[in-house]
């Protein structure tokens, strides 16, 4: 009776849908009226030639963009859904499928070993069966700190493990558990516990210590021309450790071969590395991806997965199942989005509504055939089956379904596989293959997950979005101005890679998955460029505010309220999805500033960087965002101020725009209070009132704050030089 109970609930989210289907419809009439307006005095500008035509142009142009990213924006607001599932209706252990979790590190020194170490050790404390769990790392810096580290780690997992299932631990990241002021769930005051817990935590800050010591005794530099290195982690039992809990999932360590004279692809070289390495020794059907400092909250997240893995109605299709990134290190208003609330909380919710969502860069647990594409064994001879997959005749044989490695002899790998390995991990090995085209994580986007996500919604595969109350992972976000812009400049530059491609959503998505769901894809691939109609309605309408030239209608005429509609229906809309999700008024203006400074920066840069890419003028690059921030930093960062200690290339940008909408204000009400203007530019004075409203803290960045935190005057000095200029050169161009 009890099998045939559901192992997880799906709930369409059904007034949610109908109103945003409503909101849609009146929100399309008014834009195309607004439209219709625009065009209507265009054309008959051009006739009379009675108001320059270059400003109506490029506001128009800026109009139609807002429109159609919001119009392809609307299909996650279609059918949004929430998931319910039900881990103590799954079968048996002995049932379950095997888990090989991939975990992701490159620079120790970015990315502090302690952290990357928690993750490891959260993974192998995962509440599944010991021998149907294999944690990889794989070292993209091929450094022996790292080596070293995940040896010690195993040490300490040998007392950690023991204690977290003895005693039921729910948090089973070390780290984050003793940072707990109290223990997590149930009845801790047994003097046994407490003895435990005391000699656990005295274990752990021996770790610690030694973690340290290898990272002050050993070289720090990463290495770029190294031969690869695999090593499965193991040692003997230590100390008093009960024999009853003594079991170790497999834990190895894995470093591929890098050569100057390669390309290693970035994150999803090194993952398709894991893919064939993990192919040999334990073949699991599906694979855990977590960045190093994503580390496992929930131990029961594998078992709400295989609640859908499982389910013989969804399973056939399904290709992953994708958890939503959360950060434990946010405070309290989360002044940088850094929950990314809309992605998270609305766009994914939608996805899932539909044929699910993309993957996500972290925590989704997906099927390892997937990512193998249509070839089989059975069907195809041998050397097309080289032809795509590589020359291994022991990886071949990893791809058929009933593949059973027995590679340890003893605990270590066998010689003879070793050397199958090494040749896997090589950086030539993916030479004349279809790794990174058609198999395993692909190349053409430095964002492999979006990208790779796409592929598989195409090939027919489905997701799902799973969303529980206890986050499933927990890692770190950017806690800083300069790491929030540079992550985004890297994702933009992912997103437009693949918008500028022959793999464009719009064009190549339609004949392969739903129409909504390829609108989904092609809104994330162009949202970047937000960043023209941005920068461009940050600076025409006022430029022409201060030369007089009205751009918008005036009150009395009935398209002025054609454009009030448009501006409060979409953030009224905005508000109200801030509120249904948990936020405030303050996380509503938060969400504004920073999309408009991630507009004007990372989504300018990010998407330049691609198009120089797509024509060859420069090569992909990829730098990993810094986890280590210093105390001040932090410090500034729990009190809620913007720190501002970035890069000229970021802050120039957005402090010359504000200081143009300032003067523009300035200038407007000067008109206004003289006479001088009338009430057809009321709209282009809210406009700069606006933006610096929502933007007043750097505003106080410039002016008022004496903290290291804030605007350098040196910057500001170079940011009103060029907001001179702009407002010289363009007067010069409107007038003549």
């Amino acid at each position: 009776m009890q099998n045939s109970l559901p192992l997880h609930l799906c709930h369409v989210q059904k007034s949610c849908a109908i109103m945003n289907r409503l909101h849609t419809l009146l929100h399309s009439i008014a834009l195309t009226a607004l439209i219709y307006y625009r065009a209507s005095i265009l054309i008959q500008s051009i006739k009379n030639r009675d108001t320059p035509i270059l400003p109506w142009l490029l506001v128009f142009a800026s109009e139609l963009i807002l429109s159609f990213i919001w119009l392809l924006n609307q299909a996650y607001r279609w059918r949004p859904v929430s998931r319910v599932v039900f881990p103590e209706r799954l079968p048996e252990d002995k049932e379950l499928p095997a888990i090989d979790v991939f975990i992701c590190t490159v620079d120790p020194e970015k990315e502090p070993t302690v952290d990357v170490m928690n993750t490891v050790i959260s993974a192998m404390a995962l509440d599944y069966p010991v021998d149907k769990l294999y944690v990889y790392l794989s070292d993209d810096g091929g450094s022996s700190v790292t080596l070293q580290a995940m040896r010690e780690a195993w040490r300490f997992a040998k007392w950690w493990l023991p204690f977290c299932r003895t005693y039921g631990i729910k948090t089973r990241c070390p780290k984050a558990y003793f940072s707990e002021e109290e223990d997590d769930h149930g009845d801790f005051r047994s003097s046994e516990f407490i003895t435990d817990k005391t000699m656990v935590k005295e274990k752990y800050e021996v770790f610690k210590r030694r973690l340290m010591r290898i990272r002050e005794n050993t070289s720090m530099v990463i290495s770029r021309d190294h031969s690869p290195v695999v090593e499965v982690i193991n040692d003997k039992p230590i100390g008093t450790v009960r024999e009853d809990h003594a079991e170790m999932p497999v834990l190895v360590y894995v470093s591929r071969e890098k050569r100057p004279s390669h390309p290693y692809h970035f994150k999803a070289g090194a993952l398709n590395v894991l893919l064939r390495v993990s192919g040999l020794i334990s073949n699991s059907p599906c694979i855990l991806v977590l960045d190093c400092d994503m580390y496992c909250n929930d131990a029961t997240s594998a078992r709400q997965a295989m609640c859908f893995h499982l389910d013989s109605k969804i399973s056939p299709s399904l290709a992953f199942v994708q958890f939503p990134q959360k950060f434990y290190n946010i405070n309290a208003t989360d002044i940088y989005d850094g929950q990314l609330r809309s992605l998270f909380k609305i766009q994914w919710q939608g996805f899932d509504g539909l044929e699910g969502p993309p993957v996500s860069g972290t925590g989704f647990y997906m099927k390892r055939m997937a990512l193998y594409g249509s070839f089989t064994p059975k069907d195809v001879d041998i050397m097309k089956l080289k032809l795509s997959y590589g020359i291994s005749n022991e990886f071949i044989k990893s791809l058929g379904r009933n593949y059973k490695p027995n590679v340890f002899n003893g605990g270590d790998l066998s010689s003879q596989l070793l050397k199958e390995i090494e040749l896997i991990a090589s950086c030539a090995y993916e030479n004349q293959t279809k790794w990174g085209e058609k198999v395993g994580f692909l190349y053409l986007s430095v964002l492999e997950d979006y990208f790779t996500g796409f592929n598989l919604h195409c090939k027919g595969w489905t997701s799902v979005y799973c969303d529980p109350v206890r986050p499933a992972f927990l890692g770190t976000g950017a806690t800083n101005l300069n790491d929030l812009l540079v992550q985004g400049t890297r994702w933009v530059s992912g997103l437009v890679e693949v918008a500028i491609s022959r793999f464009c959503p719009l064009i190549y998505g339609p004949f392969r998955m739903s129409f909504l769901e390829s609108m989904c894809y092609a809104e994330l691939a162009f949202y970047p460029f937000y960043c023209l109609p941005i920068w461009c309605l940050a600076t025409i309408p006022q430029l022409c505010l201060v030369n007089g030239i009205p751009l918008y209608p005036e009150v009395s005429n009935s398209f002025f309220a054609i454009f009030t509609f448009v501006f409060l229906s979409s953030h009224l809309k905005h508000f109200q999805e801030v509120l249904l999700t948990g936020g405030s008024i303050q996380t509503y203006i938060i969400e504004q500033r920073i999309w408009m400074i991630k507009s004007v920066t990372c989504h300018f840069y990010g998407t330049l960087d691609a198009i120089m890419k797509k024509t060859g003028m420069r090569e992909a690059s990829f730098l990993p965002t810094n986890k280590a921030v210093d105390d001040e930093q932090a410090l500034r960062y729990q009190k809620g101020k913007l720190d501002f200690q970035a890069s000229t290339m970021f802050l120039a940008p957005m402090i010359s725009l504000l200081i143009i909408n300032i003067t523009s204000l300035v200038v407007g009400v000067v008109r206004v209070v003289t006479g001088n203007s009338s009430h057809d530019m009321i709209i282009q004075l809210f406009l700069p009132f606006f933006v610096i409203t929502v933007n007043y803290p750097i505003i106080e960045g410039m002016l008022l704050r004496k903290d290291k935190g804030r605007i350098l005057p040196s910057v500001t000095l170079l940011s009103s030089v060029f907001a001179i200029i702009f407002l010289s050169l363009g007067s010069w161009v409107l007038i003549y």
